[in-house]
């Protein structure tokens, strides 16, 4: 039997987004051992370097405070308290994240950007920080600042918890010191954004995106009904119109989208169409990163995927959004 997403109504508690904390199943067996820097690319092989040697010390369970600890910075921190890895999509700074989670010690977490302020918001500020300062480590992947109110947040979130011992690392296409360029006025935020950049050791990794390379920028669309035929004979295989889909996010909170996909195997989607609402096109950047993280083959039908954002989205300030997004469905599409 087919599922019809748009029908779907899942209910998320703190203690679930807590626990799903972890690598998505694409990355459950991502190990620096199993990372092949590209050789004509130097900063992968930098990157993998910094990350290894900063593992070692994540190795080790986190030692009590002590009153002298307190008063001096410790000694064993390799450089700042978090690493941060920026480059472009495909390069695998997601796999040397995940490599990093899975060498070190327990408690920790990881997370990308989005679920980390949802779990903020359902938790509350101070819940959260009294939940993650014990943690060794905390993974933020595809950090970003949409608003003022994500840097404000965070910004007081990493502090408070770098305060405490916690140590960070982090993945993104943006420089740290230019984080909400083009979406808000970052200037009137630059020193939030300035002291968040400084607690990071900022590593580029350069390359080609692994996803495309040799490969034409997009697979031609199924006929709709090809795409329906198609969900009803898959096994665990849900179907819907674009436009049936997209309204229903609208009216589920972000932090929903995975749970609207437990049980699911393949995504169908009938009648995929231009974007021209900048809403709409970025809860459907978020379903479609809760799509790759559980690798789940896309078949869909309407406009080619890369003509699902429009010319302007495509250079405003949410660029890289929909660059990661379109990089990542096509990967799905591909899959299928």
């Amino acid at each position: 039997m087919v599922v019809r997403l748009s029908e779907q109504w899942p209910e998320v508690s703190p203690d679930r987004l807590l626990s799903e904390c972890v690598p998505p199943p694409r990355f459950t067996d991502a190990r620096f051992t199993t990372y092949r820097p590209n050789p004509d690319e130097p900063t992968q092989s930098e990157a993998l370097a910094a990350l290894t040697t900063r593992a070692a010390h994540l190795a080790a369970p986190r030692r009590a405070p002590t009153f002298w600890s307190r008063l001096r910075p410790s000694t064993t921190v390799p450089g700042k308290p978090g690493i941060y890895l920026d480059g472009g999509f495909g390069v695998g700074k997601t796999h040397l994240l995940a490599s990093l989670w899975h060498e070190s010690a327990a408690p920790k977490m990881y997370c990308t950007f989005v679920e980390l302020t949802n779990l903020v918001g359902a938790l509350g500020l101070r819940a959260a920080v009294d939940k993650l300062s014990s943690y060794r480590l905390i993974c933020i992947d595809e950090f970003e600042l949409d608003d003022p109110g994500d840097t404000m947040l965070l910004s007081r979130l990493i502090g408070q918890l770098v305060d405490a011992g916690v140590e960070f690392a982090a993945t993104s296409n943006t420089l740290p010191d230019k984080l909400g360029e083009g979406r808000f006025q970052a200037v009137d935020f630059l020193r939030e954004i300035q002291g968040l950049a400084a607690r990071f050791d900022v590593r580029r990794v350069d390359g080609p995106d692994y996803r495309h390379r040799g490969l034409p920028v997009a697979p031609d669309p199924w006929p709709d009904e090809k795409v329906a035929h198609e969900a009803a004979v898959r096994r665990n295989a849900s179907c819907d119109h674009f436009v049936d889909l997209h309204r229903h996010l609208a009216e589920l909170h972000p932090n929903k989208y995975g749970a609207l996909l437990d049980g699911i195997e393949t995504v169908a989607i009938t009648d995929l169409r231009p974007l021209t609402d900048e809403n709409v096109a970025l809860r459907m950047v978020v379903l479609a990163d809760r799509m790759y993280d559980r690798n789940l083959p896309l078949l869909a039908g309407g406009v080619p995927l890369d003509e699902l954002f429009s010319k302007d989205m495509l250079k405003g300030g949410y660029r890289k959004k929909y660059l990661r997004a379109l990089s990542r469905l096509i990967a799905l599409a591909r899959a299928a």
